[in-house]
């Protein structure tokens, strides 16, 4: 199972630790996302961060979404079908989902790619970004919510 990750806020005035943790998730700017892997030291590290982003399961026609319309290659050029055939053994995008939410594959294990995405700001904006999404918020673990966020931000 793969997560998605969107970090939210700013870093001023913030823990030394939760800074490194951003940086080492590769979630150095505001509305950077990327993919995780489900595991517990990932599980570890986004609790704490849990103030700072928000998360959950991305679906596959959400992923596939996001990779070809917001996946880059170093250059920022548009990650194609071709670019993911010949640094990969999947045929197109659709595949390459597949694999990714199945952990089969990382998508940071692409040659050339860049391991975020770049988001525009959610339509609509946001609630606020300082209580938790279960409080009416936007932070912390959203589960499966995370792709309706994702729809508005792409």
């Amino acid at each position: 199972m793969a997560y998605a990750a969107v970090r939210l806020r700013g870093l001023v005035n913030v823990n030394p630790d939760i800074r490194k943790t951003l940086e080492l998730l590769n979630l150095t700017r505001v509305n950077h996302c990327v993919l995780i892997q489900k595991n517990p030291t990932t599980d570890g590290m986004l609790q704490v961060v849990k103030d700072f982003i928000t998360w959950g399961e991305i679906d596959k026609k959400t992923l596939k979404n996001l990779i070809e319309k917001r996946g880059r290659m170093i250059g920022d050029k548009k990650l194609t079908d071709a670019d993911i055939k010949n640094s990969t053994s999947y045929d197109n995008v659709d595949k390459l989902s597949d694999a990714i939410i199945s952990d089969k594959f990382k998508y940071k294990d692409i040659s050339n790619v860049k391991p975020i995405f770049r988001l525009s700001p959610a339509k609509n904006g946001l609630k606020s970004i300082k209580r938790p999404y279960n409080k009416k918020g936007s932070v912390g673990y959203r589960g499966n919510d995370i792709n309706k966020l994702l729809e508005k931000m792409i």
